[in-house]
């Protein structure tokens, strides 16, 4: 199965030559004539190349092109132009662009260009994951208006020294926001220092905060660094600020006050310096009339809050999260697991997720287990007791879990799924080459085509 490829150019009969040529090798090839039409397109889905002509009706080619290695510098750029210079090829490689060909095009450059663009695009990609997995890369993965928010507020927030007070039901990733804040604040190369509140006995938090002297308690043999101390230039994250003592609350409150902690068993004040970014998956105002939580100590906390969207909330990002995880995996585990089936994706975007990205890494961790060496999850792949929970269903016929067709009531729909399926299994067999399935099938080249757009099926 081959890469989707589009093509932007505003004559016509160049769009069409480029995608039969593509479309005849087993590729996914898409084209537009505007630019606008192209970028909007962008938004909500990523090709892996583009043919990407300078001379537009709506648009300076120069102009996309920096746009395009500006916001997804991933995407290989091959430049066509029938009014090429020596001055417009150098620009467009400074620019980014993987090569140059000029009008008329040759049909074995055209091939021979994109495939070293995609080769060079999967080697850069497999040089990003190496680094991820060395380096731990923290990154907030989607393109959903909720998330386009969320980063604005992080960037916003990032560079002063404000106290953040970040909100969020359990598993949407609290803990990615406060690193980002960290990550692109000026203390970035200072201590992250994490402290999980619940997970912290209410008799050891103090100390585990503020630290010990030698002899504070019985088994205090040496003197220990608290949190805060450990911290010092950096920042500390107290993630599920709502389960803190009311013993603790007040002496973090003196902390944020002024600026200076004591350990345990000790009588001299230690400065620190310390910006502090907390989270809650409570309702803190709900704690406070219920007397669990103190008035003063929300003020200091809730500077600037966050809010932290919850997954069923950017359901358009399920997809980007997915291929994110399966990418993560692949460097973990010994498996080939590269995609999950449309009819997969689709069961996802109907579930509500309440443990949230959480709960999806640790559902596609398991789906790539179960996969063993299959490059594509399928429905018949999931266990029945996983669509069961999916499904929000407690019974499932061994035909739901084969052909998911059967699983709609509607007989359109059932229809429109079987036929989907269908033409899906038939291009996989051939390698995504549109003409041999259609010859197979019995079915003229242009009709499977029209199928394959109508469907939305892609590689």
């Amino acid at each position: 199965m081959k890469a989707e490829v589009w093509v932007l150019d505003d004559e016509k009969p160049i769009c069409e030559v480029l995608v039969s040529i593509l479309q005849d090798e087993g590729y996914s090839a898409k084209s537009f004539i505007l630019a606008r039409d192209f970028l909007k397109a962008l938004k909500e889905q990523r090709p892996k190349a583009v043919f990407l002509d300078l001379w537009l009706k709506d648009a300076d080619g120069m102009e996309v092109l920096a746009h395009l290695k500006k916001e997804y510098p991933e995407i290989p750029v091959i430049i066509i132009s029938g009014h090429g210079t020596v001055e417009s090829a150098v620009k467009a490689i400074k620019l980014g662009a993987f090569d140059f060909i000029e009008k008329p095009l040759s049909y074995e450059r055209v091939l021979l260009t994109l495939e070293q663009a995609l080769k060079f695009a999967s080697l850069e990609e497999e040089n990003r994951r190496l680094r991820s997995a060395l380096l731990g890369e923290v990154k907030l993965t989607g393109s959903s208006k909720a998330v386009e928010e969320l980063r604005k507020l992080i960037n916003r927030v990032a560079k002063l020294d404000t106290t953040v007070l970040i909100y969020g039901e359990s598993g949407v990733g609290k803990e990615v926001v406060a690193r980002l804040i960290h990550l692109n604040s000026d203390r970035r190369d200072k201590p992250f220092i994490e402290v999980n509140s619940a997970a912290i006995p209410e008799t050891l938090l103090e100390a585990e905060l503020f630290g010990y002297e030698k002899g504070a308690f019985t088994d205090a043999r040496s003197a220990k660094k608290g949190k805060f101390e450990l911290a010092h230039g950096g920042t500390i994250f107290l993630d599920e600020i709502g389960d803190m003592s009311l013993s603790a609350q007040a002496k973090l409150l003196r902390v944020l006050q002024e600026k200076k902690i004591e350990r345990l068993g000790g009588s001299q004040p230690i400065m620190v310096d310390v910006r502090v970014i907390a989270a809650t998956n409570k309702d803190l105002e709900e704690l406070i009339a219920q007397g669990k939580f103190r008035e003063d100590l929300y003020y200091r906390l809730n500077v600037f809050p966050i809010r932290v969207p919850a997954l069923r909330d950017r359901k358009e990002d399920i997809p980007f999260l997915v291929e994110e995880f399966l990418a993560e995996f692949a460097l973990k585990m010994p498996h080939r697991v590269k995609r999950l089936a449309p009819e997969v994706i689709e069961l996802f975007l109907n579930y509500s997720w309440p443990g949230n990205v959480r709960e999806l890494k640790n559902t596609v961790e398991r789906l790539v287990i179960y996969a063993g060496d299959k490059e594509e999850i399928t429905l018949s792949d999931l266990p029945p007791d996983l669509i069961s929970q999916l499904r929000g269903r407690f019974k499932l016929q061994k035909e739901d879990r084969l052909e998911p067709w059967f699983t709609l009531k509607d007989y359109r729909l059932a229809k429109r799924q079987f036929e989907r399926e269908y033409l899906r299994r038939r291009l996989e067999e051939n390698d995504w080459n549109v003409s041999q399935t259609a010859r197979e099938i019995g079915i003229e080249r242009a009709y499977l085509q029209k199928k394959i757009k109508e469907l939305g099926l892609k590689p």
